[in-house]
């Protein structure tokens, strides 16, 4: 753990929003993970306005993590095999540039290794297409409605939920279990 409580953070879009939340909320080391919105033009959107593509904002998330527990690559990691960073504009039916794969970046350190890791994978063939994932600078995040927080966990039943969420928390324990807290 690290002392006096110098925690880090990250923000990653990468489709809907609760997705990317339980995806993370798992991982040991994340302190909290808040859904919300980044990269717009609009201060505080509300998700009707987000919806509708033309504020400039993503959905993402924010994740508050102990660097001394969880590296900043390994959350990369975890990033880029949970959703689909080939896939502009789109995650499964989520569809507009409110889903696109991007990560804001809160220090040169971390720009770099999202650049290196972009390039690493491009080089290796893992995917088939080139990644389009977008990385800039992190000027805003706006917490999304309460209703939006923790939504998997409070609706683990819903199609939503059970159709898409669920298969990517099946993959995250499948390629990540030693990084989980549970």
């Amino acid at each position: 753990m690290t002392e006096n409580n110098e925690y880090k953070y990250a923000t990653f879009g990468s489709g809907c929003f609760w997705c990317s939340e339980a995806v993370f909320e798992d991982v040991k080391g994340v302190i909290n993970v808040v859904s919300g919105y980044s990269g717009g033009k609009v201060i505080n959107p509300s998700y009707k306005e987000v919806c509708t593509g033309r504020t400039g904002h993503a959905e993402v998330v924010q994740i508050k993590y102990d660097p001394g527990v969880v590296s900043y690559q390994a959350l990369l990691n975890i990033f880029f095999k949970t959703h689909d960073p080939t896939s502009l504009n789109r995650q499964g039916a989520d569809v507009g540039t409110q889903y696109r794969s991007v990560i804001f970046y809160h220090d040169e350190n971390q720009e770099k290794l999202a650049e290196e890791t972009i390039k690493r994978l491009n080089n290796s063939g893992v995917y088939d297409n080139k990644i389009v994932t977008q990385v800039e600078p992190f000027k805003n995040f706006y917490m999304a409605d309460e209703y939006h927080q923790d939504y998997y966990n409070k609706h683990p039943e819903y199609g939503y939920c059970s159709v898409v969420i669920s298969p990517k928390l099946k993959k995250l324990k499948e390629d990540f279990s030693d990084m989980l807290k549970k």
